[in-house]
């Protein structure tokens, strides 16, 4: 499954038309960092490079440049053909290649990009010539000028020596306000993300039992990940007992006790696009009492949470929302006396972007009073939780939702979250 390359080409033309005339873009595409000796952590893409080109390969740039009249024009500088490094890790990508999956018809090579070579004026330069270009784009991540240096900050500082007249501005909000809103060939992508992580979902439930160890039950996700030709989108969480009240946990080493209830928190990365899902269940499949009580009291508020969900709500009302509820909940069952007393067993927010990124970036529409309003092709994830270490009870229930012209779509609905649907599905296991 991939997306067409009319999509990127699109996302250029929203991003150039809000450049000023008369300015130059350069994004890069990142690359490995250097684990040790000859061994480099695995790439990513930057995501910014990916949205705009739909390439996935190390060591690329993309320039756009847009003159004083509002013509715009792009170009993909790619890594020259070097046989023995083709050996080792294969061809660089071609410009034909580059072509099929961006759209771009222009093509250089990437030691062409910042001044001049064989005493031509190229690339970046090229741009600031004789005045012709005020203004170059970065994405700068908004990062300081004075930040350690990246091939960004480099370039900037590079440019800012040369031509000290041009203006260096910041890319990164305006690209953050694009992917804030999904189109509608991310849509497919997203789906197969959430799906792919419901089919490990039911991997677990299939396989658990008590006295297996935390990592044990991790490597059913791998594999249902894998053989859908997808990734992780992040580091699984698998936690059980009192390891659940721990936000970030990953060690995922422990033994499965009989009674403990196993919170997992993980996505499938698929294309690039991440699902983001947790869900809690017993080990044993049978909820006790006293975890089916504080298990509904997450759930009923994350169903009324998904309801809230509708353009032009504030973003901030959802947790808000959530806050005030749990602490008429936990009132009445004797957990807690004031309202204030919530943030001892809720202490995150209930919601986060989500889409090339695990949390992804989005700068959205605001109100007049500054508050992040919802919009129509919002990306989140609602995810309620309580988290009673005296009790060694973490609970958290997480879905991906879609917001519509009129409302949500809840990608993740399938997954089963319900107490009754996980019993009678661990009962019925093989």
């Amino acid at each position: 499954m991939k997306i067409s390359k009319e999509f990127y080409e699109n996302n250029r033309k929203k991003f150039a038309d809000l450049m000023e005339n008369g300015s130059a873009f350069v994004i890069y595409s990142g690359s490995a960092p250097v684990m040790r000796g000859d061994r480099f952590y695995d790439y990513s893409p930057q995501r910014n490079f990916l949205y705009l080109t739909g390439i996935d390969k190390p060591g690329l740039a993309l320039m756009i440049t847009k003159n004083i009249k509002g013509e715009t024009m792009s170009r993909i500088y790619l890594q020259r053909y070097d046989e023995s490094a083709a050996k080792w890790g294969g061809s660089a990508l071609t410009a034909e290649k580059a072509k099929e999956l961006s759209g771009i018809e222009q093509a250089a090579y990437i030691d062409d990009l910042i001044m001049e070579g064989d005493g031509r004026v190229v690339g970046v330069a090229s741009a600031f010539v004789r005045g012709r270009a005020k203004t170059l784009y970065l994405d700068l991540e908004n990062r300081s000028l004075t930040a350690p240096n990246t091939p960004d900050l480099d370039l900037a500082k590079l440019v800012g020596e040369k031509f000290p007249a041009v203006k260096i501005v910041d890319a990164h909000p305006l690209l953050g306000g694009l992917r804030l809103v999904k189109d509608a060939a991310e849509v497919p992508m997203m789906q197969k993300a959430v799906d792919v992580t419901g089919e490990a979902f039911n991997a677990l439930l299939d396989n658990a039992k008590p006295g297996m160890f935390e990592y044990e039950l991790e490597a059913h996700i791998d594999y249902v990940f894998k053989k859908n030709n997808c990734r992780r989108g992040f580091d699984v969480i698998m936690a059980s007992g009192v390891n659940g009240t721990i936000l970030h946990y990953h060690d995922n080493n422990c033994k499965i006790e009989d009674g403990d209830l196993v919170l997992v928190d993980y996505g499938a990365d698929c294309g690039w696009y991440s699902a983001d899902i947790t869900r809690t269940f017993p080990i044993n499949g049978k909820f006790t009492d006293r975890q089916k009580q504080l298990y509904n009291i997450v759930l009923d508020g994350m169903k009324m949470i998904i309801d809230m969900i509708k353009p032009g709500v504030k973003f901030s009302s959802l947790n808000e929302e959530l806050k005030k509820y749990y602490a008429k909940e936990l009132k009445a069952i004797g957990l807690i006396d004031k309202d204030e007393d919530v943030v001892k067993y809720f202490y995150h927010g209930v919601s986060h972007m989500l889409g090339l990124e695990v949390h992804d970036v989005g700068a959205g529409s605001t109100s007049t009073d500054g508050e992040l309003l919802i919009v129509p092709g919002m990306y989140i994830t609602v995810e309620p939780g309580l988290y009673v270490a005296e009790e060694k009870i973490g609970i958290r229930i997480e879905d991906d939702i879609l917001v519509t012209e009129t409302g949500n779509q809840n990608l993740s609905k399938h997954i089963i979250k319900e107490v009754d649907e996980i019993e009678a599905y661990m009962a019925n296991r093989k």
